[in-house]
């Protein structure tokens, strides 16, 4: 079982540090007073190549909707990771908590990797608050999908929060 996995958001250097130390150039990148939105091509993935993200510290997510590559496609519309996200001055830095979910807009939101929670806590690798932190946040998002007919947009609206203008993916950006 691994560490809980830490990215960093940086749009001073318009950079998001990977959970393995690699700098990502951004191709978009805007600050909010929610938080981060960025948009970015993905590199070294045969399945993806593409992929927006809203980071939301005061919600304790991230949300990211992928480009898939042919014959990779998934049915969902966005991937959350619960996390604790910290501000350090403009720089964001994300500790992702196991926990995620998969939103199937109008239908449906799955709860995932519970078995690496669960693992992660009963290892001691999680401590309890942020353990709890977890568990919760998952729930109260769960709660509030389904309260808004798995809307992530319309449920974040209701926050006061507009996901704004995305960028539009550019193929064979480095």
């Amino acid at each position: 079982m691994h560490s809980p996995k830490i990215q960093t958001f940086d749009p001073v250097v318009g950079t998001n540090t990977d959970t393995k130390g690699h700098p990502r150039a951004i191709h978009t990148f805007r600050e909010h007073d929610w938080g981060l939105y960025l948009s970015r091509p993905i590199v070294g993935r045969p399945n993806a190549w593409w992929m927006e993200t809203w980071v939301l510290p005061e919600l304790g997510i991230c949300l990211t909707d992928w480009r898939w590559n042919p014959g990779y496609e998934r049915d969902q519309d966005f991937y959350i990771d619960i996390a604790e996200i910290v501000r350090d001055g403009r720089v964001l830095r994300m500790t992702d908590l196991y926990l995620d979910l998969v939103v199937r807009t109008g239908r449906e939101a799955e709860l995932l990797d519970v078995d690496e929670y669960v693992s992660a806590v009963a290892q001691g690798l999680l401590e309890p608050r942020l353990a709890e932190f977890a568990l919760a946040r998952s729930h109260s998002v769960l709660d509030a999908l389904a309260r808004h007919t798995y809307d992530v947009e319309a449920w974040l609206a209701g926050q006061g929060i507009l996901l704004g203008p995305r960028a539009e993916p550019v193929r064979g950006t480095p």
